[in-house]
């Protein structure tokens, strides 16, 4: 059996880089969150990139980083909110592992990202529209290249890694 690498996508909140850091763990895959890979190759936050190159520069960074990333073997990949914009990363992410949409609700997400200062779309009067504006063009997106659907609202991280895992085995992902 020909062992996938793992890709998670989702909106902000939507738990990828605490289910993929747990999911990784049980399955024996090392983690790995793009954001983090991009601050660390940059040396800033996210926020700072987006305020010095604006979410267009940020967005040819993620590129490069997605690019590189989904050449991996063997990892559980948690991808920031806004990859599935670019061409490019969906081809990526669709042609090299598995994709699996973490997928929440508005108000979930509005609840798990009200204190977050890391959340440059989301430093708004209103993020509550933010989110759903953001939700509703890139639903789709998402659906788009998802191999499996997982829903994460009202679900310990627990029960949503046990889930993902039940499923990666019965598609013959992982043993």
């Amino acid at each position: 059996m020909q062992k996938q690498s793992i890709f998670l996508v989702g909106p902000m909140g939507a738990g990828k880089s605490t289910v993929g850091r747990f999911l990784a763990e049980r399955l024996g895959y090392e983690f790995i969150d793009s954001d983090h890979e991009i601050e660390e190759r940059t040396g800033v936050t996210i926020p700072m990139i987006f305020d010095i190159e604006g979410e267009t520069g940020f967005r040819q960074r993620e590129m490069t980083v997605i690019d590189e990333l989904t050449q991996r073997p063997n990892i559980v990949l948690a991808t920031g909110g806004g990859v599935v914009l670019a061409e490019d990363n969906r081809r990526a992410l669709r042609s090299r592992g598995f994709v699996i949409y973490l997928r929440s609700s508005v108000e979930s997400l509005v609840q798990r990202t009200k204190n977050d200062r890391n959340r440059p779309l989301l430093q708004t009067d209103d993020p509550e529209k933010v989110i759903r504006q953001i939700l509703e063009a890139r639903d789709p997106l998402y659906m788009e290249i998802a191999d499996l659907v997982i829903e994460t609202q009202q679900v310990s991280v627990f029960r949503v890694v046990k889930h993902i895992h039940e499923a990666l085995e019965a598609q013959g992902i992982v043993s």
